[in-house]
């Protein structure tokens, strides 16, 4: 399930990117060759590039290319190294969790607002921190249960 889950992600941040470029390739276009800047392409943009950062952060804690020091992990002897992996993926699920929790509270606190240039409801931008929570939290403890794949590090030597 989580598995299908990170698929659709993926490919909704694929097209959250193609939106956001093809909205700013259109603003350009009419600004430099029409001189009319239409309203609604940054704040599409926007909104766009705030699902693939965020959908990004999620898809990087279950995919493990999430920011972390890997400079501590590599001298650690493998079996060490995947418990020292599993806290590290606990502690990305709770941070994913207080993402979630603290993105509720501020959909709530900025609930009944509409975007300024095309009027949507913004909730839709605001909601998109937990639900990336969500899935932070969900790919982080799905690591946390089966285990990280930990590739060999230089320190290990070379493969038998």
């Amino acid at each position: 399930m989580l598995k299908v889950l990170a698929r659709l992600l993926g490919w909704s941040m694929a097209l959250a990117m193609a939106v956001m470029l093809a909205a700013i390739a259109w603003q350009v276009l009419l600004r430099y060759f029409f001189n009319r800047t239409p309203t609604w392409t940054e704040e599409l943009a926007i909104l766009m590039f705030a699902w693939a950062t965020l959908g990004g952060l999620a898809l990087g804690v279950r995919e493990g290319f999430h920011v972390r020091l890997t400079v501590l992990l590599a001298p650690l002897a493998p079996g060490v190294r995947i418990h020292a992996e599993r806290v590290i993926d606990a502690f990305a699920a709770v941070l994913g969790a207080f993402l979630a929790w603290a993105g509720w509270r501020f959909v709530d606190i900025t609930s009944g607002g509409r975007s300024a240039a095309i009027g949507y409801p913004i909730e839709i931008l605001h909601a998109l921190a937990p639900v990336a929570g969500v899935l932070m939290c969900l790919f982080a403890l799905e690591r946390v249960i089966r285990g990280p794949a930990v590739a060999p590090s230089a320190a290990d030597g070379p493969d038998p």
